[in-house]
């Protein structure tokens, strides 16, 4: 999934440093409930990471948002992250934006192909389009969320296109059809006609120019005496 990329800046100065970053992690892992992060570390010196139970993951975000300290207003974009030799193989990242603080948090939740996660569309509102979109592509159910239709696929569509677990040609095509003047559905069909493929470059395949067929007597016949 895309990640937004989108660097606004706003009036506050936010954390500059690997330290300040890491301080404002310690901060977030000291303020939520015991066991909720897991993991907190700043990948590249510039990004703040909090690996979290997704179980407790509305009342962590809840508190990044009306947390005066953290006052993560926005969330800025979710998306998610596929790893299908792990157990729980999917990744869901939260890139939240602070801009009282101008600081960033990325929260990441982990869970399997079966379990949902729980919605955030009651804290952020916009957050409904990101879940159609991860749901879409890769099939992560997100629990309370009552507006998962297809987004980047078919309504036809069967599958998830970044689980990368459907036949490379599929099943079905799309096809317009002037018969019904309309788009319809068919069996695929791989037409495999002869071909005769030349192998020969442009310059290998040219044996002669105009005005050389002198020089191909004389190679042939061999020069006059």
């Amino acid at each position: 999934m895309a990640s937004c990329n989108c660097r606004r800046r706003s009036a506050g100065r936010g954390p500059s440093s690997v330290a300040d970053l890491t301080a404002l992690g310690e901060a977030i892992a000291a303020a939520a409930p015991a066991g909720v992060i897991s993991h907190v570390h700043v990948p590249r010196g510039a990004e703040l990471c909090l690996h979290a139970d997704k179980r407790a993951l509305l009342p962590l975000l809840l508190m990044l948002r009306d947390d005066p300290r953290f006052a993560a207003e926005q969330c800025m974009d979710i998306c998610g992250v596929d790893h299908p030799e792990r157990p729980e193989r999917f990744e869901i990242v939260y890139n939240l934006l602070s801009l009282t603080h101008n600081h960033r948090i990325r929260v990441i939740v982990s869970t399997d192909a079966a379990t949902p996660v729980p919605s955030v569309v009651d804290i952020w509102p916009s957050a409904t389009w990101y879940e159609r979109e991860a749901w879409d592509m890769y099939g992560i159910v997100f629990e309370g969320q009552n507006d998962l239709r297809r987004l980047l696929t078919d309504y036809g569509f069967e599958g998830h296109p970044l689980r990368k677990d459907f036949p490379l040609t599929g099943f079905v095509e799309l096809r317009y059809d002037p018969e019904r003047r309309a788009v319809a559905y068919g069996p695929v069909q791989l037409t495999q006609d002869y071909r005769n493929f030349d192998f020969l470059s442009p310059w290998e395949g040219m044996t002669s120019l105009p005005g050389d067929e002198k020089v191909h007597l004389n190679r042939i016949e061999g020069p006059s005496p």
